[in-house]
């Protein structure tokens, strides 16, 4: 099924450069640069040059910070993003504030801290982003994630996506009665998104 496109202008212009090649530029040119993002509470901010500010805002990672510097932006991502480009398109460092680099370990334990559960959004956030969807915040949905196959400006997004944890006492206790799955399924409908449930095992 094709995107929903907002005209066709967009999507001719989501044809011509699928999300695919965006992510797969930024990744380039974070890796060229040694991009360095600082670990700052329940976000990660990273300073970018012009190319990248493009690429980043391109690709719907993180939110550009609003600063005087003219020659460098800084974005802040939130550990979702920082975490999957750190370790699953390995093209940013993270650093702690004593700017010694986190491992894997450490960041998982750090993010997990701030959030208990971290990992189950991580893990649907991961899932789809690997698969080339733009995840962004859910919550004026009631949800936890919106999924578009480009760039927000380009098309509408199809999914409402909602984590749930498989492990028992798990913290999401939503869609366990069929009136909150009902009211959820057309709350959905009657912004003509599709509800995804992703079930994450602790595996």
């Amino acid at each position: 099924m094709a995107a929903r496109s907002k005209g066709k202008t967009a999507e001719a212009k989501a044809l011509a450069e699928p999300m695919s090649t965006i992510v797969s530029r930024l990744q380039s040119c974070l890796i060229e640069s040694n991009s360095q993002g600082i670990l700052s509470g329940s976000s990660v901010l990273l300073a970018a040059h012009e190319e990248q500010t493009e690429l980043f805002n391109h690709a719907c990672f993180g939110r550009l910070v609003i600063t005087t510097q003219k020659n460098k932006q800084w974005f802040q991502l939130c550990h979702k993003e920082a975490f999957y480009l750190c370790t699953v398109m390995k093209c940013i460092k993270i650093v702690g504030q004593n700017s010694c680099v986190k491992n894997e370990e450490e960041l998982w334990d750090y993010m997990s801290s701030k959030r208990v559960n971290f990992p189950v959004l991580y893990k649907a956030y991961s899932h789809l982003r690997t698969k080339n969807w733009v995840v962004r915040a859910g919550s004026q949905y009631g949800v936890d994630f919106v999924a578009y196959r480009h760039y927000p400006t380009l098309v509408h997004s199809e999914y409402a996506v909602i984590s749930s944890s498989t492990e028992e006492g798990n913290e999401n206790g939503r869609l366990k009665v069929w009136s909150d799955f009902h009211c959820t399924r057309r709350l959905c409908g009657s912004v003509a998104k599709t509800l995804l449930v992703l079930h994450i095992s602790k595996n």
